[in-house]
C-alpha cells in the first residue's frame, strides 16, 4: 500500500496516511478537527534508472551470463518423458444374477 502524505491547510500539520489507492483521500485534519487536509505531491522512494534489468543483475557468486551459455541449453533437447505402464486390460463385468422362478 502506499504512503501518501497530507498537508492541513487551517493549522499547519503535516502527516503521512498508509492507505489503498482506491480509498478515498483524507478530508479531516486529526488535530483540528478541520476539512483542509490536501494531498501532497512529493518523490518516490526509488529510481528506476539504467537501460533495464539483466538475468545477471542481484545474482550472487562467479556464475557466468546467461547468454554465453545460451547456445549450449538450446541444442540440448528436453529430456524425455518417462515410459508409461501399459494400461491395464480390462476385466469383464460380472454376470448379473438372474431371478429364478419357482416351479
Amino acid at each position: 500500500m502506499p504512503l501518501y502524505e497530507f498537508r492541513c491547510q487551517a493549522c499547519g500539520k503535516e502527516i503521512e496516511v498508509l492507505q489503498k489507492i482506491s480509498e478515498a483521500p483524507r478530508t479531516v485534519c486529526p488535530a483540528c478537527g478541520a476539512a483542509a487536509l490536501v494531498k501532497k505531491v512529493s518523490a518516490a522512494g526509488f529510481q528506476l534508472k539504467g537501460t533495464g534489468w539483466y538475468a545477471t543483475d542481484f545474482k550472487g557468486g562467479n556464475r557466468a551470463p546467461a547468454s554465453d551459455n545460451s547456445d549450449a541449453t538450446a541444442a540440448t533437447p528436453p529430456p524425455a518423458a518417462p515410459a508409461s505402464e501399459p494400461a491395464p486390460a480390462a476385466t469383464p463385468a460380472p454376470a448379473a444374477a438372474t431371478p429364478s422362478t419357482p416351479s
